[in-house]
């Protein structure tokens, strides 16, 4: 491999150029395992992308440029080969992102922090998880930083490069502690879940109001407000290339909602927007008050309620008796309960009541190592129900 193809840092090289894929894939071809992350630009641009993918293996160190490399197709294979194990810490985003971004599946996953979840570690961030196992601090420095601009400081690729080194061995360890504990096939199963995962879809025919945080507490008129002022947030959001946030911040947007200033003397008395805010944004935040007031009362927005189902008492009985089984076995385990055994799967359990341990089979969710490990166990505390 050229030093002039391929810029090296210390000990790993930063890939700019596609033709240097193919090397990289052939390199790593031949690894067990590899560790991976991604570094995405989501508080500075207005479509996230991913803009680094780091690739480390025993033997090297890869930092891929993907503002610059846009098509991955090359590393496909890799990330699909089932004899090679895919480590990251936190995978959730990355299997997502890669997925959005590049077309690129996951095969043979395996997440240090959701391993690191199962042997009961509370505070599962990498730099904690590193600074217990390893005694190493995390430089953290660069986390919030804009990981598109190019060309991008030489600290701050080092930086990514050294978020996955210490991922290999961190694995190593976590799956000899998981086989010692009886968990490495519980972890196993949650991890190839996880590696299904997909990015949320986007319906364009709901309101933005939908996925805004505290919007069902709001009236109809104020409702009104908001989606104008999140209708307008978001057109300038996407011609100026920022995050929403970086617009208007929500809590600003529900200040104004609920105002609703009719001029822009009224805005400058609610102290809501700064001056610059104002000149920027006044005369807009105003037409979209006054739009949202011309609508007539059943035109107007309602939160839709999510009514949830009505238990019956004999369920309701059921999932009491469960809880407290599933909170006293997780404090056993010294897991979180949720892990264990979520408020969905138990609601599922308690309102099926399967009369035996086949019968969980029909739980949608469950996994086999809940069944397997636990079912006698969820069995018998059903049968021991007193109604």
């Amino acid at each position: 491999m050229q030093q002039n193809v391929m810029k090296k840092t210390g000990q790993f090289l930063f890939i700019e150029k596609e033709s240097d894929l193919e090397t990289v894939t052939g390199k790593l071809e031949a690894e067990k395992f590899i560790a991976a992350d991604v570094e995405a630009d989501s508080m500075f641009s207005f479509r996230e992308k991913v803009c680094l993918v780091q690739i480390a293996s025993e033997k090297y160190n890869f930092v891929i440029d993907t503002v610059k490399i846009r098509d991955l197709s090359l590393l496909k294979p890799i990330f699909l080969n089932q004899k090679i194990q895919k480590v990251f810490h936190g995978a959730d985003f990355d299997v997502r992102s890669l997925f959005r971004d590049f077309g690129i599946g996951i095969n043979s996953l395996f997440d240090t922090e959701l391993a690191s979840r199962f042997l009961g570690v509370r505070e599962t961030g990498l730099d904690s998880v590193l600074k217990n196992k390893f005694g190493i601090k995390m430089d953290k420095r660069f986390q919030k930083k804009d990981w598109s601009q190019r060309p991008l400081p030489e600290e701050m690729i080092e930086y990514a490069a050294n978020d996955v080194i210490y991922l290999l061995p961190l694995a190593d360890i976590l799956t000899n502690e998981l086989k010692k504990e009886g968990r490495l096939s519980w972890a196993q199963e949650e991890c190839e879940a996880l590696s299904k995962v997909r990015p949320a879809s986007v319906s364009f025919n709901d309101p933005l109001f939908i996925k805004f945080k505290g919007a069902g507490r709001l009236d109809p008129y104020t409702l009104a407000v908001l989606e104008e002022l999140l209708q307008y947030r978001l057109k300038i959001a996407e011609k100026k290339d920022l995050p929403p946030f970086k617009v208007m911040s929500n809590s600003v947007l529900v200040k104004l909602a609920k105002e609703k200033p009719g001029n822009n003397t009224e805005i400058e008395d609610s102290k809501i927007l700064s001056k610059k805010q104002i000149d920027m944004h006044g005369r807009s935040v105003v037409q979209a008050v006054r739009k949202a007031a011309k609508l007539p009362e059943t035109k107007r927005p309602r939160y839709p309620r999510r009514r949830a189902p009505v238990l019956k008492p004999s369920v309701h009985e059921r999932l009491k008796v469960l809880k407290e089984w599933r909170n006293t076995v997780a404090e056993r385990l010294l897991i979180d309960p949720g892990l264990f055994l979520n408020k969905t799967m138990l609601t599922a359990i308690a309102t099926q009541q399967p009369a035996d341990v086949d019968g969980l089979k029909n739980i949608s969710g469950l996994k086999n190592w809940q069944r397997l490990q636990f079912g006698e166990e969820i069995v018998n505390v059903l049968k021991n129900v007193h109604l």
